[in-house]
């Protein structure tokens, strides 16, 4: 499982962030890094498929590249300093929602929802919201939920459709764009626990009912 040889890479990564040192340090980020990471979603994904089959069972498939993409960044550093992965029906870029596991030098950070809506799906979501606004509520503002995982995130729409307008008076949630929910937990805590897979879980679950609404609404 992780340990904190995991984490030194990251530092060291976050100083040296550019090809030479990465291509040095190569041997070392494959054994210390994307390994254990890949072990820790090979635990996760068996329960993942039992909630959902079609999410993908190749643990590789849910892996999220270190390299950066900047072509439109003005930080030119080509490697992300933290592993990711997303568990979504059909791939992790699936417009369905999912469950999200990132890990870097210091931090867990897990949680799932819907991060990216095109406009026909965002419409379908807030209408199943407006329709089924007490059951929605229900799961974000559940005490275990808000516990585990705190406030529903997303950014708000400054407008939206006049026949939500009455829904969104007594739910102001459905003039989010993104619906999400993340945890941050302390990664040393952690080192070489065999009790980390379990944990990451036990966030999953309260996302899931989320999931399970949200999906509703897309399919």
């Amino acid at each position: 499982m992780i340990t904190e040889n995991y984490s030194q890479f990251f530092k060291a990564l976050a100083k040296n962030n550019h090809k030479s040192w990465f291509h040095e340090n190569k041997k070392k980020y494959e054994q210390e890094v994307k390994a254990p990471f890949l072990q820790l979603l090979e635990a996760l994904i068996p329960v993942l498929r039992d909630w959902d089959d079609r999410i993908l069972p190749d643990p590789k498939k849910a892996l999220f590249r270190i390299n950066r993409d900047v072509r439109f960044s003005k930080d030119k550093s080509p490697y992300n300093l933290i592993m990711k992965a997303g568990f979504s029906p059909n791939g992790k870029k699936s417009v369905f929602p999912g469950y999200y596991l990132g890990i870097d030098a210091d931090s867990i950070h897990v949680g799932g929802g819907l991060f990216m809506l095109q406009p026909a799906d965002l419409k379908k979501v807030r209408a199943e919201i407006a329709e089924n606004s007490d059951r929605f509520l229900q799961i974000v503002e559940a005490t275990s939920f808000k516990e585990r995982l705190g406030d529903l995130l997303g950014e708000n729409s400054k407008r939206l459709d006049k026949d939500l307008m009455p829904a969104a008076e007594k739910n102001p949630l459905i003039y989010k764009k993104q619906f999400y929910a993340m945890a941050s937990l302390p990664l040393e805590a952690h080192y070489g626990s065999e009790k980390l897979p379990e944990i990451i879980l036990s966030h999953f679950r309260e996302i899931k009912p989320l999931n399970d609404f949200l999906n509703n609404a897309l399919i």
